[in-house]
């Protein structure tokens, strides 16, 4: 039986965590000079204080929705995929290819198609790392680590060669045909009378990102192929007796890791550059495992921790432009709340563990 009810696992630990993060970034930020407090409020001004505001942290978070829930399938099935940065760029190819050579009559269609080309490309890119692990042995952690190197290869390689304009000197496509380009939040919510979310990027690939949460959630708690993973997860030996086959799991995660880390191309690129650059995915796939360890692989958890994440991108932004504060203390605060949700998790859980078990009531006879 569990020490703690699930509510304290899933809320508890993280908020905790997430607090001592605070402190201790508090700390720093007084030890360079500043308010630890007007820091706070300028971050929570500039990130949620306005539509535009808003629309940067969403955009943020809609990235870092993809790659979490990409970490978060992989952790079920007990892998560790580093390689969501190299999906990713993998994705973005296969967005622009979709966009840039045929002709859609409408976005929605576009998206439809740039979708199942971003998950596509993505999946395919994590099947050569996926087939080594269960084939060779190979460990997941480093083939797809260097994987995201090869990506970054091999989309330099077509960005200065097949895939650049004629008489352009950036490593970049051209534009996407405008009957490919997402509506953003400035036309969804914006009225003849109030313009929202003015020049913010934040677009309607952040609902497709939401939908993944779901259809996640339904894949790993309401299918077989679910269960099948999460037994594999907590016991390769235990899944292997009841006839799973780890080789399959093994891919198919893997696949689906893939193809959620692929997809997140479909915001950045599709719906914010409008073209392929080299730079595109800018470390969201290394965010990503931050945001599933803090959202404990759930998909809704994931979903507030994408929102975390792109409330200190934006904020931490705002605090560059505004104080002296750099923008590279925003990567401390980042890595904190990874150490203590993280490799310092136990620090918290136990003595958690240790009060629940103190409240809770003997057993009748004991």
């Amino acid at each position: 039986m569990d020490v703690m009810p699930k509510w304290a696992e899933v809320v508890l630990v993280p908020l905790i965590s997430l607090l001592l993060a605070s402190i201790l970034s508090a700390i720093v930020i007084l030890a360079i000079g500043e308010n630890p407090w007007d820091a706070l409020m300028l971050m929570i001004d500039g990130a949620l204080g306005s539509t535009y505001g808003w629309g940067y942290t969403l955009y943020y978070a809609t990235n870092f929705i993809f790659t979490g829930l990409a970490v978060a399938i992989a952790f079920h099935a007990r892998m560790f995929n580093i390689g969501g940065e190299g999906q990713a760029m993998l994705g973005g190819l296969g967005v622009a290819l979709v966009c840039l050579y045929i002709p859609w009559p409408h976005w929605s269609l576009a998206l439809l198609g740039a979708s199942v080309s971003a998950a596509i490309f993505g999946a395919a890119w994590a099947t050569i790392p996926a087939f080594l692990q269960a084939k060779r042995g190979s460990h997941i952690v480093i083939t797809t680590i260097m994987f995201n190197f090869i990506a970054a290869a091999l989309l330099n390689f077509l960005l200065i060669g097949a895939l650049k304009p004629t008489g352009s000197m950036e490593p970049a496509t051209g534009k996407f045909p405008e009957t490919t380009h997402l509506p953003s939040f400035q036309d969804m919510f914006s009225t003849a009378d109030n313009v929202m979310f003015r020049g913010a990027p934040a677009n309607i690939s952040f609902f497709v990102a939401v939908a993944a949460c779901f259809a996640l959630w339904f894949l790993i708690w309401r299918t077989r192929l679910g269960y099948e993973i999460r037994a594999f997860g907590h016991s390769e030996s235990a899944a292997k007796y009841a006839g799973i086959s780890p080789t399959k799991i093994i891919m198919i995660a893997m696949m689906i890791s893939g193809a959620l880390a692929g997809m997140m191309a479909i915001n950045n690129v599709m719906g914010e550059a409008e073209r392929l650059v080299l730079n595109a995915v800018e470390g969201a796939g290394f965010i990503g495992i931050a945001v599933a360890l803090m959202g404990r692989s759930h998909p809704f958890g994931v979903f507030l921790a994408a929102l975390l994440f792109g409330f200190l991108y934006q904020g931490g932004a705002e605090l560059a432009l505004w104080t002296s504060i750099p923008r590279e203390l925003i990567v401390v605060i980042q890595a904190l709340v990874i150490l203590f949700t993280g490799a310092l998790d136990n620090m918290v859980r136990m003595p958690l563990e240790r009060i629940f078990l103190a409240f809770r009531k003997p057993a009748k006879g004991a």
